[in-house]
């Protein structure tokens, strides 16, 4: 009886390993700031665009390890493929099953999502085997998480154009950090981290000075009246009142990320490049709540507060399951 409570316990520990369940915490505000780009009310298809964007990023992390599972035979022999914990057959059929469950739910959110998230299945699946160890692959990855916020967008308001300067941002941290992590099992140079770090010092910037997205400005009549979208000083007013919070949202992004990328920018080894690679997965949340924060949104300093709270879930849980 024992025996088998043990070993389920290690088959669930082995999944969650290869999941990366800590990172899957970084992934519902992806789709919270598309929404709150429109300045609108998260719904059930908002919802819909998160639970698609969790299981086409957990069929991301399945396909990296079945790609990869050669090297980390090599390099990380504790990996649970390599280790013969889960079967690479099972762990490539899960990625198939994830995927097409992602589909499903943004076709169940509407056409604009699902036409949303068949570009972004197809770059998952072309970055992990085909792109990864090429040039390309940062901007793959940086190109799936802009995709992922636009899901969020297209899912919640049928179109995604409001929600590209939130996109842009998500995406640019993700290039820094995906740059980044091709130093993690070998010694590199100070030149990726100091990337990331002067790119986390702009992020931080932008992230308050920038007007919210899909903000179109105001006209002037004749008359110097000032004429907008009907309820825009209460828009402006909401605006104006969250910039305490998404100041410090964004000084806890700054915190998560800039110490951690100087260490390794210091001694670019192995072990603190992972714990920046780490920093900056984890530094994602801070950003989206952020970006939600700054939009003025209905209910955006709920959802920007709920969105930050996963932080420190994250990195609970990262003590117990690596992040990287």
């Amino acid at each position: 009886m024992g025996g088998a409570a043990a070993r389920d316990r290690a088959r669930v520990r082995a999944w969650a390993e290869l999941l990366r369940l800590p990172a899957l915490f970084t992934v519902p505000g992806d789709a919270l700031a598309g929404a709150a780009a429109l300045t609108r009310r998260p719904d059930h298809r908002t919802l819909l665009a998160v639970g698609s964007s969790c299981c086409l990023y957990e069929a991301g992390m399945l396909l990296n390890d079945w790609a990869d599972r050669a090297e980390d035979a090599a390099d990380r022999p504790h990996r649970p493929l390599p280790s013969g914990r889960v079967s690479p057959t099972a762990a490539f059929a899960a990625a198939c099953g994830l995927t097409v469950a992602g589909l499903a739910l943004a076709a169940r959110a509407g056409r604009p999502a699902l036409l949303v998230a068949a570009p972004l299945a197809a770059t998952v699946w072309s970055y992990d085997l085909a792109l990864k160890h090429t040039p390309a692959g940062p901007f793959a990855m940086a190109a799936a998480r802009g995709l992922d916020v636009l899901l969020g967008a297209a899912a919640t308001g049928g179109r995604a154009r409001s929600a590209l300067p939130s996109a842009v941002l998500l995406a640019t941290h993700t290039l820094a950090v995906t740059t980044l992590s091709r130093q993690e099992t070998r010694e590199g140079t100070p030149a990726a981290a100091l990337a990331a770090l002067a790119t986390t010092g702009a992020l931080t910037w932008l992230v308050q000075r920038r007007p919210p997205p899909g903000t179109p400005p105001h006209r002037r009549s004749p008359h110097g009246r000032l004429h907008g979208h009907r309820g825009r000083p209460q828009q402006g007013t909401a605006q104006r009142s969250a910039a305490p919070l998404t100041a410090a949202l964004a000084a806890a992004y700054a915190t998560t990320t800039a110490r951690s990328y100087l260490h390794a920018s210091l001694n670019p080894s192995p072990p603190l490049t992972q714990q920046a690679v780490g920093a900056g997965i984890r530094g994602t949340i801070p950003l989206q709540a952020a970006l939600i924060a700054r939009s003025g949104a209905t209910a955006a300093t709920a959802i920007a507060l709920l969105t930050a709270a996963l932080a420190p879930v994250a990195r609970r849980l990262a003590r117990r399951v690596s992040i990287t």
